[in-house]
């Protein structure tokens, strides 16, 4: 499994940011196979992690014509600056399920 980090300092996130944010959210998971999405902000801080079952799944995504507009809106309008982290992850456990891979 992977993980996309995404990280930004936010400039001014908007209604328009919001409406698309949870449509491409959903498309995500619906169209290009994300597993989960998980994502919050603390003052001028976006974190967004999701994960994915494949780098190609990612790719797909990465060219999707309205996550593209989403990416331009990203740059122009809504961060200062963000960051994006693509990791395998290689084991996970939790406080309920111990060594789960």
């Amino acid at each position: 499994m992977y993980i996309v980090i995404f990280k930004a300092t936010i400039r001014q996130l908007d209604s328009t940011y919001t409406e698309m944010a949870q449509k491409l959210r959903d498309k995500a998971i619906d169209q290009y196979h994300c597993v989960k999405f998980e994502a919050c902000c603390e003052n001028d801080f976006e974190i967004a992690l999701s994960y994915w079952n494949s780098l190609e799944d990612i790719q797909r995504w990465q060219q999707d014509a309205e996550h593209l507009v989403a990416q331009h809106l990203g740059k122009e309008k809504w961060y200062q600056h963000f960051n994006i982290e693509i990791c395998k992850i290689e084991r996970t456990y939790s406080s309920t399920n111990i060594d789960c891979e």
